[in-house]
């Protein structure tokens, strides 16, 4: 496993409960803000759901099926101005007869059907417009499906088994009335001579005619009983007949009723809705069914069913509606007057003849349906959707027929689902923050995580029409994630606590920060890496001592002394202390603070510690006290450093060979009468920063390996002119020594102590050169010498 995996796993296995349990408790959290509406949550889902929508899912080609005809500025300033017009069809809101002219030129241009997002429940000033109207309905067979209301003051409708009319044969035509034919400025309009009129609707005539059959098994169909916060009192809502002789004539009737979110916008549908006598479709739904022939409408949770088409929905029988970007692109929107004026020169091409010239291109409401309602601001219908703050009201007429007819719904995804991913983003976060403990993580996180999560829920709704509950699984990712950064700053405390007791003896203090803000324990398991080991100790200690017997005291003063002195050298220049045998020293560099540059810090230490020493001698001398000459060995190699000991005592040190022979390099510096002897991996790693000469090649006591080992002398350019003369020397020697050629290694020998009688490496190999000519060697010579403990 990779180092940094095995970290990771480490952690895991210290700190799995604890993630688990934050996991949960903030899983939990969210959930409960999202059933409770706490923290305002239920703002924070709809804003989040708002700009996925908005982001993700403009941009639906033009409808196919859906054509716009709406009561825009143009219509309310054009009638105004028209003489013939305002005569005719008065200002708004207009007399039914317009509304005739409009519906019958939409079925002869081929319109395929007729929505009319509006209510006709009071008489005109002229009830002979309301009949034409109806007239108009009947005798041309005009497919309209007109919108109803619903009152608290209305007298509640009789229960009824209703029946799609529309699937049906059509109702007999109203009694009562007599078209007479005339004109009236220049344009052919109906007139109605006086009747009695038709005979009033009895209530169960009004709620078969407005009732529609809905099969709702699984479901409660939400209910028209108002709101309290309307007037404080709820109150059932019933349905507003319209004119009677609109009842009898109109195909279809559709319920309109506000479906606002409670911030005012526009965002989903409950399709039907009861009474508690009767069921009602909203007004899209019925006119899809009727296009559709479907005798009922199917409302199960989850599906949704008119005749042969299916389509998902919400389980509780709710949608999402999918706008699918501003309505003016997705939707092509023509004026009322427009249609008035293609209606007006018809007409007059058929009295004289004259070429007509349209006003619409033809074939623009040729087998789309037409819905018709205001555009204006003036028509008091504006609504707020998450596309616009002031979009026409009939927008969401549009668009729910728009996906009855040819597209979808935006439905919710379960709740469970939600949930599961709710505990997966806050399981992810607090083991994210919890196990990586990277400090701009922790900032960067939970900004990470709303825009990541914006964009995977945004993506759910661009591509499979599905709404991800957004602002639960975000808090728990952010709840989550605050824990982990609290557990993080407790447990990086405690372990800054525990790393300055366990190394503010080993380490200085610097060296102590620095390991701290590493943010990396040492591992209690251990691990394997590059270091540098350093071992000294003091020539002869055994009689050294021995001129203490009589007062230990005063012995135990003097090592304090000295073991203070060395000690401190040590750890100013970057080592840490791994323990004291007596009078040696022994401790690590690279460990546990990672320095690449160990075995040049580990060369200048020792170099350092011998002034030290050199000072320390002269001080002892001076107080009569015994010489304190100290030999050092260094080695560099990979090691397994980390705690080691029992439950009763753990000891950070390093283990392994190269451990061995940085102890084994200290006592050789006996046999070469030298002070600091290296490996060959640290003058390796060193050279460039350091004046060192190769001693020989040797087989250390216990080992049957061959080293080189080298001399530490000084930092780089720091060697006396004089002292280089003899190392060349000693160089030139080494290599005749091992050509064995002795007597001439022996004649270089005594020129280098002639010039440096103290060099101590010189006089022991010309006493083996001196040897070895009397007495050759085996051959072949490969000048190893094996040396004692």
């Amino acid at each position: 496993m990779k180092p940094f995996l095995h970290v990771y796993a480490l952690r895991l296995r210290h700190s799995w409960k604890f993630i688990l349990l934050a996991a949960v408790l903030a899983t939990a959290g969210a959930a409960l803000c999202q059933k409770y509406d706490l923290l305002r949550m239920s703002d924070a889902e709809l804003g989040a759901y708002d700009q996925g929508l908005t982001f993700f899912t403009r941009g639906h080609p033009r409808s196919k099926d859906v054509v716009i005809v709406g009561i825009d500025d143009k219509t309310l300033q054009g009638i105004r101005d028209n003489e013939t017009y305002v005569r005719n069809y008065g200002v708004y809101p207009y007399s039914r007869n317009l509304w005739a002219r409009v519906f019958e030129h939409l079925v002869d241009e081929g319109a395929r059907a007729i929505v009319f997002d509006g209510v006709m429940d009071e008489r005109g000033t002229d009830e002979s417009n309301d009949l034409a109207l109806a007239q108009v309905l009947e005798e041309r067979g005009i497919p309209l499906t007109l919108g109803f209301s619903i009152n608290a003051g209305q007298p509640a409708l009789p229960q009824v088994e209703p029946v799609n009319r529309l699937a049906h044969a059509p109702p007999p035509p109203a009694p009562g009335v007599r078209p007479a034919a005339g004109s009236e400025g220049g344009e052919d309009f109906t007139e109605f001579a006086e009747t009695e009129g038709p005979p009033p609707l009895t209530p169960e005539e009004v709620a078969r005619a407005l009732a529609f059959p809905v099969h709702h098994p699984g479901l409660t169909l939400p209910s028209l009983e108002q709101k309290p916060g309307d007037t404080g009192a709820r109150l059932m809502r019933h349905p507003v007949p319209p004119l009677p002789a609109l009842v009898r004539a109109t195909p279809g009737f559709g319920l309109v009723v506000q479906e606002e979110d409670e911030d005012g916008r526009l965002r989903r549908t409950r399709f039907a809705y009861s009474d508690g006598a009767n069921t009602y479709a909203t007004l899209s739904l019925a006119a899809v069914a009727d296009l559709l022939g479907a005798e009922r409408v199917e409302l199960m949770p989850g599906k949704l069913k008119l005749g042969s088409r299916e389509l998902p929905i919400n389980p509780d029988g709710s949608a999402e509606l999918d706008f699918g970007g501003s309505w003016k692109d997705r939707f092509e929107a023509l004026s009322v007057y427009a249609v008035l004026e293609d209606w007006a020169r018809r007409q007059e091409h058929q009295r004289q003849g004259t070429p007509y010239v349209p006003v619409i291109p033809a074939d623009t409401f040729r087998g789309k349906v037409v819905l018709v309602g205001g555009l204006s601001v003036g028509t008091s219908d504006v609504k707020s959707t998450p596309f616009q703050s002031d979009a026409p009201g009939l927008v969401k007429h549009a668009v729910m027929l728009e996906s009855l007819l040819s597209g979808g719904f935006i439905t919710q995804a379960p709740f469970w689902a939600s949930l599961l991913l709710t505990f997966c983003v806050a399981l992810f976060s607090v083991a994210l923050i919890t196990l990586v403990r990277v400090p701009m993580l922790e900032l960067a996180w939970p900004l990470l995580l709303f825009f990541g999560f914006f964009l995977v829920t945004g993506l759910f709704l661009e591509h499979g029409r599905v709404h991800l509950l957004n602002a639960m699984p975000v808090y728990a990712g952010e709840l989550a994630a605050l824990s982990a950064v609290a557990f993080n700053h407790v447990f990086a405390n405690r372990e800054r606590e525990r790393l300055r007791l366990a190394f503010n003896r080993f380490l200085d203090k610097t060296l102590v920060d620095q390991l701290v803000e590493q943010q990396k324990v040492p591992s209690l398991e251990g691990e394997t890496r590059e270091i540098t080991a350093f071992f000294s100790d003091i020539r002869g200690f055994s009689s050294f001592s021995e001129r203490f017997k009589d007062d230990p005291k005063a012995l135990a003063a003097l090592l304090n002394r000295y073991l203070t002195r060395v000690s401190s050298v040590l750890m100013r220049h970057g080592a840490c202390l791994d323990k004291y045998i007596g009078d040696a020293v022994v401790c690590l560099f690279g460990a546990p603070l990672n320095m690449p540059d160990h075995a040049v810090l580990a060369c200048h230490a020792a170099l350092a510690v011998r002034d030290e020493v050199e000072a320390l001698r002269a001080e002892l001398k001076k107080e009569g006290l015994p010489d304190v000459y100290t030999r050092i060995g260094l080695n560099s190699a990979e090691m397994f450093v980390g705690n080691f000991g029992s439950e009763h005592l753990l000891d950070y040190t390093a283990i392994g060979d190269g451990m061995n022979l940085a102890a084994r390099l200290e006592g050789a510096n006996k046999a070469y009468d030298t002070t600091i002897m290296i490996g060959p991996r640290t003058y390796a790693m060193a050279r460039e920063h350091i004046e060192a000469r190769e001693l020989d090649r040797v087989r250390v006591a216990g080992k049957e390996e061959v080293v080189t080992v080298y001399e530490l002398l000084a930092r780089a350019g720091a060697l006396p002119a004089a002292k280089r003369a003899t190392v060349e020397r000693y160089q030139r020697a080494l290599a005749l020594y091992r050509e064995a050629r002795f007597e001439e290694a022996a004649r270089v020998l005594k020129e280098a102590l002639a010039a440096d009688p103290d060099e101590g490496p010189s006089r022991a190999l010309l006493a083996r050169c001196e040897r070895y000519a009397l007495n050759p060697p085996a051959l072949p010579f490969d000048g190893v010498v094996s040396l004692e403990k």
